[in-house]
């Protein structure tokens, strides 16, 4: 559906979602005391998602209007900053940030403010969103404080921290790889999107 156009990657999982329900009320899976628990999740999950939403959309308008975006980009202008020194700050600030704070509130806060300095600097934005989301995944397991490797940390009681830190490093070394190609390479990010529009 996707592919040829029918839906959105949004609607794609709303109608996954909605198969899924399907699925397993035709299998008897679902009765009164489950449904109602999947109602009250879901009413939480979605309360929890919008309040950031919400937060992030007054934060965004409040650095629009400031001219924060505006600024940035005349302070990379007189600093002699190449567009690519600025990309590699830009990236090093999503890496600290990921280490405190959660992807979707992290995306939804940074976006607005760094967006339109990478479209003013002249790349590509769909390249830009790839790239902000794997380096977001890179920085929920970057030490010392991947959020990611916490949580894990905090289902397998019998491994400590550290090792599970050790164990994520080749990870993280072949992730840090992927994103260094993908910045110099746009063609990897850009090869699907370009076949999809």
């Amino acid at each position: 559906g996707i592919y040829i156009g029918a839906f959105t990657p949004t609607e794609a999982a709303g109608i996954g979602a909605c198969g899924a329900f399907a699925l397993a009320a035709v299998r008897g899976k679902i009765n009164y005391t489950v449904l109602r628990e999947i109602l009250i999740d879901t009413a939480k999950t979605s309360a929890s998602l919008f309040a950031v939403v919400i937060s992030a959309l007054i934060l965004s308008n409040f650095v629009n209007r400031a001219g924060l975006p505006t600024a940035l980009v005349e302070l990379i202008q007189t600093a002699n900053v190449t567009p690519m020194m600025a990309l590699g700050i830009i990236l090093l600030i999503y890496i600290i940030l990921g280490c405190v704070f959660e992807s979707m509130s992290m995306m939804l806060l940074t976006v607005p403010i760094f967006f339109p300095v990478v479209v003013e600097l002249g790349f590509d934005p769909i390249w830009f969103g790839i790239i902000v989301v794997v380096v977001t995944e890179i920085s929920l397991i970057t030490p010392p404080v991947g959020l990611n490797v916490f949580v894990l940390s905090g289902l397998i009681k019998d491994i400590n921290t550290a090792t599970i830190f050790k164990g994520v490093l080749p990870f993280w070394v072949a992730d840090m790889v992927r994103l260094a190609l993908i910045v110099m390479i746009p063609a990897i990010a850009l090869y699907l999107p370009n076949m999809l529009y």
